[in-house]
């Protein structure tokens, strides 16, 4: 019997713990023995005292996010372990001393085991965030195993906690570097095309690393089209478009500091001359715009982050999408994505679909997107899934 705080569940909650599920919701909760408090290490048990797992405490909906479903002793070598797995899952899938992309996600919460927290490499340089106290609480031990698991080809880890820590809690988070420094913005090579990233001031880690293949597949659609790029960040879609060889590409954002940063990866790649970059809302831009883009992408920020605001999103889908079905080209091609967590695909496409009936058009589905496989869903978390996409054909 492990000596941690005890987490004791009603009779019958333990099923989806058997089932691998790493989430403990406070109402399954029947009592805990021994003192906790945020971000402490719990072992959970059933009500007849049948060991579960062993995970970080914290208050609300989700009580418990389980990071063992063995009796292990959660020290130094067991973090490291972890971070050894996500290293050889990427290893498998060619991120290790790839030339052509040294940008990906190391770690992704529950998909790697280590639930609340994101690891992305940029290069030399691991970035890391704790979305709760508990994984703050380990930070250092992450970083310390990053550094020996790759034996030198890391030479800098930065926090960046301290915008994704609960505003509430008991500790706040101050960013910065756990080893190392490494100037930024920190030029990163992404299937070949270069980008800046900035994660200091940047949002998020500093660059939408999800989005890969789906940008790698626009490339497939941008030779010879003009080329809307929407909510476009740092402009990921906009410069594989002009490498592919895009007759104009349009970059629109809200920030200036975002547009700023796309001018900067179209001179980078040496392609401004076809570039021209916005910094307006994007309903605005759109006005008057019928018939002038072949292509448009739509990558909007999570328009709803939980379930009390989900219908509220769900007409902003409804409506950006129906702007986008009416104003592209007859034979246009449009990207179109959510990335709110609460929105399931198929929620999604029932959505873009009554968009299009608004909008008037004939459109056909092409493809279903998703997240790339450095972003995994554990079979027994399909809560991991948050990224869908349609790409559409409109008549």
């Amino acid at each position: 019997m492990t000596t941690l705080p005890s987490v004791i569940l009603h009779a019958g909650k333990e099923i989806s713990l058997k089932r691998f599920h790493p989430w403990v919701f406070s109402g399954a909760i029947k009592k805990i023995e021994g003192e906790v408090q945020e971000g402490d290490i719990v072992a959970v048990y059933s009500n007849r005292r049948e060991f579960l797992g062993i995970g970080h405490y914290q208050p609300g909906s989700i009580a418990v996010r389980i990071f063992s479903f063995d009796e292990i002793e959660p020290n130094y070598d067991f973090w490291r372990s972890r971070v050894q797995k996500a290293v050889e899952y990427r290893r498998q899938q060619g991120f290790l001393d790839n030339p052509n992309t040294d940008v990906y996600r190391l770690v992704f919460a529950e998909g790697d085991q280590l639930p609340g927290m994101i690891i992305d490499i940029y290069g030399n340089t691991a970035v890391l965030q704790a979305h709760n106290v508990g994984m703050f609480h380990v930070r250092q031990h992450i970083a310390q195993a990053l550094m020996e698991v790759y034996d030198g080809k890391l030479t800098a880890v930065y926090d960046k906690s301290a915008e994704t820590l609960p505003a509430k809690g008991p500790v706040q988070g101050q960013n910065g570097y756990l080893y190392g420094d490494t100037p930024v913005p920190h030029v990163v090579t992404e299937n070949g095309n270069k980008f800046l990233v900035d994660w200091v001031t940047g949002q998020k880690t500093g660059f939408f690393i999800d989005q890969r293949e789906n940008r790698d597949l626009l490339a497939h659609y941008a030779p010879g089209k003009t080329v809307l790029n929407t909510f476009c960040y740092t402009g990921g879609f906009s410069i594989y478009a002009l490498n592919a060889g895009a007759k104009a590409v349009h970059s629109v954002d809200v920030s200036k500091k975002a547009i700023d940063l796309t001018n900067q990866n179209a001179e980078l790649n040496q392609d401004q001359d076809r570039h021209e970059a916005y910094a307006v809302d994007t309903f605005e831009f759109l006005k008057g715009k019928e018939g002038l883009y072949d292509l448009i992408i739509l990558d909007p920020p999570a328009f709803a982050k939980s379930q009390k605001v989900r219908h509220n999103a769900l007409m902003g889908y409804k409506r950006l999408n129906a702007e986008a079905i009416q104003k592209i080209k007859p034979g246009g091609i449009l990207f179109t994505f959510s990335c709110s967590g609460v929105v399931d695909k198929y929620l999604f496409q029932s959505t873009v679909m009554a968009a299009a009936i608004e909008a008037g058009r004939n459109v056909k589905v092409m493809h279903h997107l998703s997240q790339p496989a450095d972003h995994p869903v554990s079979i027994f978390h399909p809560e991991g899934e948050y990224l869908k996409g349609l790409v559409l054909y409109v008549e």
